[in-house]
């Protein structure tokens, strides 16, 4: 039994990982599976299982921030997982974005401190290109509009440079920016896993944090369709990829 996230072998053969952040998200993607159910909680870490056209997945909240993440990450390893997609949110770093668009990120700038505990922070947080290149795939096949580019994670929303490392990373082309996806794609990595990364804008450039989150929480419509658009995004993905390896 993992320590943290509660599951070993017996409960669980799932391959495939969906990481959202939020425990509440938890029960929202496993609505979009077959025979879900909830498997427990144990502080952030809320799991769920279920299948989408035959391939088990399992739903783990990661909480908030790479810590957590790197948490969830190494004990999903050690229960069989190998595949792993983060369902997260972020905040955009370019006026072109808009509330509920899709980001899927090939790479992060890793300004957060699990990724520099794991490695140097010149190793490049990437994605994995295969996965990558199946979500960007997925995506124009279901006409679900994504962009794919550069993400940056970081671990506070609430620093006195915030507003001025913002502006730094939109002028260096940084579509948005989030707290989780560096540590996924650093861990991942070194692990040997696969892993990708899909965020829907949630705040908007130079937007108002504050409202942004909890309009968010409230379920605001265009956030809400731009959830419920990376879900199925990520799941069509998951069985193309898993179709690969029969």
């Amino acid at each position: 039994m993992q320590p943290h996230i509660r599951l070993n072998t017996s409960m669980t053969r799932a391959k495939y990982a969906l990481l959202p952040g939020d425990p509440g998200r938890v029960d929202r993607i496993a609505r979009f599976l077959d025979k879900a159910e909830i498997l427990g909680q144990n502080r952030e870490f809320r799991t769920a299982r279920g299948w989408f056209q035959g391939v088990e997945i399992v739903v783990l909240s990661t909480g908030i921030g790479g810590p957590s993440t790197a948490i969830a990450i190494e004990e999903l390893r050690q229960v069989g997982v190998n595949t792993l997609i983060r369902i997260g949110s972020c905040g955009a770093l370019q006026d072109s974005l808009a509330l509920g668009d899709v980001i899927i990120a090939h790479g992060a700038v890793a300004d957060d401190g699990a990724s520099k505990t794991y490695a140097p922070a010149s190793y490049p947080a990437c994605a994995d290109p295969y996965l990558t290149a199946t979500l960007i795939q997925q995506a124009k096949q279901m006409n679900i509009s994504a962009v794919c580019g550069l993400v940056r994670s970081h671990d506070s929303f609430y620093t006195d440079r915030e507003t001025e490392l913002d502006a730094e990373w939109s002028a260096r082309g940084v579509l948005g920016a989030d707290m989780e996806t560096a540590a996924l794609m650093v861990v991942g990595a070194l692990r040997g896993l696969r892993t990708a990364s899909l965020l829907n804008v949630v705040v908007a450039h130079n937007g108002c944090l504050e409202s942004s989150i909890n309009h968010y929480v409230q379920r605001e419509t265009l956030c809400q369709q731009g959830e419920e658009r990376q879900i199925s995004l990520a799941l069509q993905a998951i069985y193309f990829d898993s179709l690969q390896g029969e």
